[in-house]
């Protein structure tokens, strides 16, 4: 065989590394038994259509035989805000026992997202039939309704009943205040109070002019500290919003910022309360009370709208639904600890 030349040679193996790069990488996808313990779980993006929007969200379809600590560091493993694990029924009236934690670890009697996410994944999984009309979620704080809109065999849109409301205490609206999220004093609505509400979770609302006023919003955690300290009220989070109109007809436009900076893009549990405060306050109309539309996540990057109806007779709130649609964007196996 003769032997190559230089250029036979720069030829050849130039070939042979244009080859290798027109093939791409298959690297091979562990088979289960290659991971040590391993749990199936759904990932949604929930309060929205649109993958990688709304608010993430992992179901754990199979959790049967784990610990609490254990569900808790799988918890923290995926590190979104909740993951959710579904079990079977231990209270009667109830489909099935939701254990939701959150991405610290700690293990929550209710969430909003979470919730409505679980329900998507029981109809997906094929574990509610299609047509159903509601499916009740046993959860730390009790039973839990959600009613169920099909459309074509699958699952279009779940509500979650909430608690009636507990209105709370109020912090004064002022300076301090607007110092210590990070806006203008102008930048407050001042004719309706900041307000405690809770029905499941309690939050502060706080009444915003404009929408740029909310995207600017920067919580200050020394601040809000002595804030609360100085009304001599609990310390919640604080949920901004505003009812100035924008192109997407929201009827709110909201943010739910931590005092570390942490944003959530959408707070199902906070959206009842919130429902309920517009409500009892004024800005939305009775009328309107049960087409409340919620657009959060915007300034994140992850939008999502969250609906709201709120039942009204006479003056009182009798009833109190968050719904809102998911969407499936991955599943797999994680190892349990």
């Amino acid at each position: 065989m003769p032997s190559l030349t230089r250029r036979d040679w720069i030829l050849t193996a130039s070939t042979a590394v244009a080859g290798a790069a027109a093939a791409p990488l298959r690297a091979q996808p562990p088979s289960p038994a290659a991971i040590s313990n391993p749990r199936r779980y759904l990932h949604y993006d929930v309060f929205t259509e649109t993958p990688h929007a709304g608010n993430q969200l992992a179901v754990f379809m199979e959790p049967q035989g784990l610990a609490t600590e254990a569900m808790a560091s799988m918890t923290r493993e995926m590190n979104y805000s909740e993951c959710t694990f579904v079990l079977p029924a231990e209270a009667a009236a109830t489909d099935y026992r939701l254990r939701i934690f959150g991405r610290a670890g700690n293990e929550m009697p209710f969430a909003g997202h979470p919730v409505i996410g679980s329900t998507f994944a029981l109809a997906d999984d094929g574990l509610i039939k299609a047509g159903r009309a509601q499916v009740v979620w046993g959860l730390g704080l009790g039973p839990t309704p959600v009613a169920l809109e099909w459309a074509s065999g699958k699952l279009r849109f779940a509500w979650m009943t909430q608690q009636k409301p507990v209105f709370g205490a109020t912090v004064p609206t002022d300076a301090a205040l607007a110092s210590a999220i990070g806006v203008t004093p102008d930048a407050l609505v001042t004719d309706v109070p900041v307000q405690e509400v809770n029905c499941g979770s309690a939050f502060y609302y706080v009444p915003l002019k404009t929408r740029e006023a909310v995207d600017g919003v920067q919580m200050n955690g020394r601040e809000l500290e002595a804030l609360f300290k100085t009304a001599g009220v609990t310390r919640r989070g604080l949920f901004v919003f505003t009812t100035a109109q924008g192109p997407d007809g929201a009827t709110v436009y909201s943010r739910m910022v931590g005092a570390t900076g942490f944003e959530d893009p959408a707070t199902g549990s906070a959206s009842g309360p919130l429902g309920c405060y517009l409500v009892r306050h004024g800005l939305v109309p009775a009328a309107k009370a049960d087409a409340i539309v919620s657009a959060q996540g915007v300034k994140m990057g992850r939008p999502s709208r969250i609906h709201i109806r709120v039942a009204v007779t006479g003056s009182d709130i009798t009833s109190v639904q968050v719904g809102g649609t998911s969407v499936l964007v991955g599943d797999g196996r994680l190892r349990s600890a």
